[in-house]
């Protein structure tokens, strides 16, 4: 199944595991097919405009309002959860940290969850956090749906499968998958380890950027997005279901599994992206477009053109511009920049050791911080013979957004953050000759 309705033309899905499991002509009915229960899940308010409401029916063993009350989970096992990020130190400094470990003790997806920067607020619906993640046990009769926003992940080592409600997706490095605010899902780990990335966005659900000048066709193509096929369980038992609310983790106990919706309809789903599919659009000439020409996915703003959240790729490509500087210049943005390496060297940045910024890396140059091509990377640039390359292994991404991001304390606490990120610019040498007079 495609994803058409990320366009704003409100297209819909339906999809059974039980043929006769849909009603017909209604979505509500008195005795809906098998016994089961009708379940509305709102991504979006009632009154929404038709093209932006966002909105599925579905039909489920079980209706989702029998679990035992929450309780908050105990603070010291959390190292996620931080919003709103007004209460941490914000510093202009550029930050970069090297790949996390796989841990050695049991960690499932949500307790290796680990939030790096910030900005924004969930309770305002505006914002976003930037999390790595590291696991090596899957999630054992535990569940989890966040309230408090979306959840774009990106697998950098290892794939997932993502089990949930509305249907199975697996992703595996180099793609992306997009659970919407409220889904209820499970994480397995089909190589028994995995290491990535998440981006959790507070504020208006991501969609396709609009074209302009390119055209019709270009960037990620709508139909290249999946949906997944309903798939339900029917198991009894004692299973825990953990929330995000209000920048914190719920716990409750249900006594059967929450992924029990036999059929669903509607235009409210997760889905995932294979990057490879990305068309790139880049300069035939000299200089440089700026990155919002590698835009996959955007988040919105009331004003229109601030986005709250891109997310950007730098992925396989030709590089063949003239006279031209290479890599990204060196720039100071209003928009601040969480950046992450799925594979292979970026190329402003030099170094495979745990000193550079290897695959499993984050960096972080907020508002106006200055950053651009260390200085390896500038002399091998600047020496390079200007004939057309192409950059096949390679894949990086960024959230960049129009909020200032405020690294954690836990992120600052840890062993991982180079400490000396700004040596790397140090030896950039004077090439300036004033003319003779």
């Amino acid at each position: 199944m495609t994803f058409e309705y990320m366009t704003g033309f409100g297209n819909e899905f339906a999809t059974e595991a039980e043929a006769g499991a849909l009603p017909v002509g209604q979505n509500s009915p008195q005795k809906p097919p098998y016994g089961l229960y009708a379940e509305q899940l709102s991504g979006s308010a009632f009154t929404m405009p038709r093209a932006e409401n966002q909105r599925s029916w579905l039909y489920r063993i079980r209706p989702s309002v029998m679990h035992r009350p929450f309780v908050p989970m105990d603070p010291s096992r959390m190292t996620w959860g931080s919003t709103p990020f007004n209460t941490e130190d914000v510093t202009p400094n550029q930050l970069r940290w090297s790949p996390a470990r796989i841990p050695t003790v049991g960690t499932d997806f949500i307790d290796g969850i680990i939030t790096m920067a910030g900005g924004g607020d969930s309770f305002s619906w505006a914002g976003l956090a930037a999390h790595i993640y590291i696991a090596n046990r899957p999630m054992k009769k535990r569940y989890f749906y966040n309230s408090d926003g979306e959840m774009l992940i990106l697998p950098q080592e290892g794939g997932l499968t993502l089990r949930t409600e509305m249907g199975v997706l697996g992703i595996e490095p180099g793609e992306l998958a997009v659970i919407p605010r409220g889904i209820k899902f499970t994480v397995d780990l089909p190589d028994k380890t995995s290491r990535g990335y998440i981006c959790e966005n507070y504020g208006a659900p991501f969609i396709l950027p609009d074209l302009g000048p390119i055209g019709a066709n270009g960037l990620a193509n709508p139909r290249d997005f999946e949906t997944p096929v309903a798939a339900y369980e029917d198991v009894e038992g004692e299973f825990e279901l953990i929330t995000k609310f209000g920048g914190n983790l719920w716990s409750a106990y249900t006594r059967h599994s929450p992924l029990d919706v036999v059929a669903w309809h509607g235009n409210y789903a997760p889905y995932k992206y294979d990057l490879a599919k990305f068309m790139t659009i880049n300069t035939v000439s000299y200089d440089h477009c700026d990155p919002s020409i590698f835009t996959v996915l955007t988040s919105p703003s009331e004003r229109r053109g601030l986005a709250n959240i891109d997310f950007v790729i730098f992925p396989r490509r030709w590089n063949v511009a003239d006279h031209t500087f290479r890599p990204p210049y060196y720039h100071r943005n209003v928009m601040s920049e969480f950046m992450g390496l799925i594979k292979g060297e970026y190329d402003a940045k030099s170094g495979k050791d745990e000193k550079g910024f290897s695959p499993g890396s984050v960096s972080l140059h907020n508002c106006m911080s200055a950053h651009g091509p260390d200085a390896k990377s500038f002399k091998t640039a600047s020496e390079a013979e200007l004939k057309p390359d192409y950059m096949e292994d390679t894949l990086a991404f960024m959230f960049e957004s129009r909020f200032i991001m405020a690294p954690t304390q836990h992120a600052l606490s840890l062993h991982t953050l180079q400490k000396d990120y700004y040596h790397c610019w140090l030896d950039l040498p004077k090439n300036f000759a004033a003319p003779e007079k």
